[in-house]
């Protein structure tokens, strides 16, 4: 399903993320106070409208993504930013954990000039602490063409928690970003 990147209200913003799996970042994000939705999808590829099942396949060029919609007053582009680089491992080209291909590549997807600075400049700092003993590969991109997810992947992990990947991929992000992050959960 074709949908603008842009469209929301004048007092929230978009970030639009890819770190592996759409279900893990999107477990990982509903948590946040101050994001008001979090929708998987698709992004950075060739093909309209694409499915799950083409995108698995490695041949459309997109991501597997999510678009978070939140409140810049509660919480940052920034502290989104910091929360995505502590749940995935931005060092491996094309791959998180078992999962291989470019549909599982690090990525931010910025709709503004101010999205690219912010992302590049935490890279930087993030590269100068030596934070990760490789370089970290993570592509910051304009944001293009979103395409929403199939039903069924939306809230994936809050519907099947005892899905073998939920309990054993999934499940983990969540309990590591909930402990390291424990001041930005919503009530």
């Amino acid at each position: 399903m074709r949908d603008e990147t842009k469209a929301v209200s004048s007092d929230k913003e978009v970030a639009v993320l890819a770190g592996g799996c759409f279900w893990c970042l999107e477990a990982v994000y509903d948590h946040i106070r101050g994001v008001e939705s979090v929708e998987s999808g698709y992004i950075g590829g060739h093909l309209d409208d694409p499915t799950y099942e083409a995108v698995c396949e490695g041949m459309t060029g997109h991501a597997e993504a999510v678009r978070i919609t939140f409140d810049p007053a509660v919480v940052s582009y920034k502290e989104l930013l910091e929360i995505f680089f502590s749940v995935h491992d931005p060092t491996t080209l094309n791959r998180q954990g078992n999962d291989q291909g470019t549909q599982y590549r690090s990525a931010i997807f910025y709709d503004s000039s101010s999205q690219q600075h912010i992302a590049d400049t935490l890279i930087g700092t993030l590269t100068d602490q030596k934070l990760y003993e490789v370089p970290i590969v993570t592509q910051v991109v304009p944001a293009g063409q979103w395409y929403k997810a199939e039903a069924y992947h939306q809230e994936y992990f809050a519907r099947n928690p005892f899905q073998g990947y939920c309990q054993f991929v999934v499940g983990p992000k969540v309990a590591k970003f909930r402990k390291q992050f424990a001041r930005h959960l919503k009530a």
